[in-house]
């Protein structure tokens, strides 16, 4: 059975890139909120989106953070991340940049979204995985996604168990 996730990213930059990983198919992500919806639930303000957050979030058994070149430190993949980590879901990082975007072009590399955060002593980047593809084609690192896609979940849930 699929493990059910909720896919965190960076919407204007790495929408295409995060729809070519969501559709592997190994996976049963929550489903994106159509630009017309994705308005009327910005309208309503922070409490509005922090509202449809938790919604696709719940019955998730973990957040995948698709990390792109300008992922780290916008406000909702950050309230994303620390919700994730607060109701015990299990939290991995995957660099996308490297996948082509919808104008057939690769991203440059962004910052580990996990480093801003502490649990205790520790950064969260020391405990949470952010998985890096070497792969230099975008075909090659999509097929080292879904080949490894499902590990990296089932790693994910496991370590949050531990900690």
């Amino acid at each position: 059975m699929a493990r059910k996730v909720f896919y965190s990213f960076h919407y204007s930059n790495d929408n295409w890139r995060a729809s070519t990983v969501r559709n592997i198919g190994s996976i049963e992500g929550n489903k994106p909120a159509k630009d017309n919806d994705w308005e009327t639930i910005t309208k309503g303000g922070d409490k509005a989106i922090e509202k449809w957050i938790d919604d696709q979030m719940s019955g998730r058994s973990c957040i995948v953070v698709l990390v792109g070149e300008k992922t780290a430190g916008r406000k909702w993949i950050n309230y994303e991340i620390k919700k994730a980590w607060n109701d015990g879901k299990g939290l991995v990082g995957i660099q996308i940049h490297k996948l082509k975007n919808s104008n057939g072009d690769q991203g440059s590399e962004g910052s580990n979204p996990f480093d801003k955060f502490t649990i205790g002593d520790k950064k969260l980047s020391s405990i949470v995985k952010l998985k890096k593809p070497s792969q230099i084609t975008s075909q090659a690192v999509y097929n080292y996604i879904s080949e490894n896609i499902s590990d990296w979940i089932e790693e994910a849930i496991e370590i949050r168990k531990n900690n």
